[in-house]
């Protein structure tokens, strides 16, 4: 076992900076068998490898008591089991993969946390996902800092990219997903930073549907954010997104002004940056478009060697 207080105590800084949910032990620390989320007094720990319910309790204290000698202790922890299955497993086990109760400690169903200053709400115990992908802060910082006038953000899933560029001075965001309640989680985080929007920026409905809807009514963005699954299943079939990426940005560049950038990302440590610029050039081939990689971001340091997620900034002619 590895020194998990040591471990936590290296994000020490990221409170001190304004972030108080985020990643306090990675998989490449803990040899790909866990991983543990913080979020303001409220952990996350995920498991990739399975164990017995006394040795989940086991490393539920581990972690709690790990924490609290660096210096951030916890409330309470919950629990989400994630073998390589989970994905296809997610509708129809939710329960098992991810309980609504406490592993240790006490209950936190809703907690408000920090990142880089700005409010999200974080739900431990409500899905696999709780509310914010961490290894995406600095993805979503670029976002603010360099936000442009019309900005559209797809598979928004609780809108942090959308909340991101609305704070940073863009006029027009629109926010799209598949799911109203994640829509509905998105417009609390919008209310928490005391931005008000009205329905019509948060689109419900297939993300390719509504590219093709916003492509017939004329519709142009300085900015289309695309951060899609690595896999999902829909009306049109199976999506994998190491085959069918480029299809989705030919998409989206239907819809991007001329001048404007596409910010594609890619969570899926199967698929080299290098295979992934190439789908990304197919897809603006396939369009008709031009465009160079102008910028490439990767998760910040409390994901130390990921290598999962690639985001390549595209600026269109």
């Amino acid at each position: 076992m590895p020194d998990l207080t040591r471990l936590l105590a290296r994000r020490a800084g990221l409170p001190q900076e304004g972030t108080t949910v985020y990643r306090g032990l990675h998989t490449t620390e803990t040899g790909g068998l866990f991983s543990l989320e913080l979020a303001g007094d409220a952990g996350v720990l995920s498991l990739y490898a399975e164990l017995g319910e006394a040795q989940e309790a086991r490393l539920a204290a581990d972690c709690a008591a790990a924490a609290a000698g660096a210096g951030t202790p916890l409330a309470g922890i919950y629990l989400k089991r994630r073998p390589a299955e989970a994905r296809h497993l997610a509708n129809v086990a939710r329960g098992l993969l991810s309980p609504p109760e406490p592993v240790w400690g006490e209950a936190r169903a809703e907690v408000t946390a920090l990142e880089l200053g700005v409010p999200f709400v974080i739900r431990p115990g409500a899905d696999l996902s709780l509310g914010l992908f961490t290894d995406a802060r600095p993805i979503r910082a670029w976002v603010r800092a360099h936000a442009p006038a019309r900005v559209l953000n797809t598979f928004a899933y609780t809108c942090g990219f959308g909340l991101s560029a609305a704070l940073g001075g863009a006029e027009t965001v629109k926010n799209v997903d598949l799911s109203r309640k994640v829509l509905a989680w998105g417009q609390e985080n919008y209310a928490l930073s005391g931005l008000g929007a009205p329905d019509t920026d948060f689109l419900y409905g297939d993300v390719f549907e509504w590219l093709g809807r916003l492509r017939r009514r004329g519709d142009e963005f300085d900015l289309v954010v695309l951060d899609p699954p690595s896999f999902a299943r829909g009306k049109a079939g199976v999506w994998r997104s190491e085959r069918d990426y480029a299809a989705l940005i030919a998409q989206a560049a239907d819809v991007t002004a001329p001048g404007g950038q596409i910010l594609a990302l890619l969570n899926h440590a199967g698929v080299p940056a290098a295979g992934f610029e190439r789908q990304v050039a197919a897809g603006l081939l396939q369009a008709g478009r031009r465009g160079r990689v102008r910028t490439q971001l990767a998760p910040g340091e409390d994901y130390p060697q990921a290598t999962h997620l690639k985001a390549h900034v595209w600026a269109l002619d």
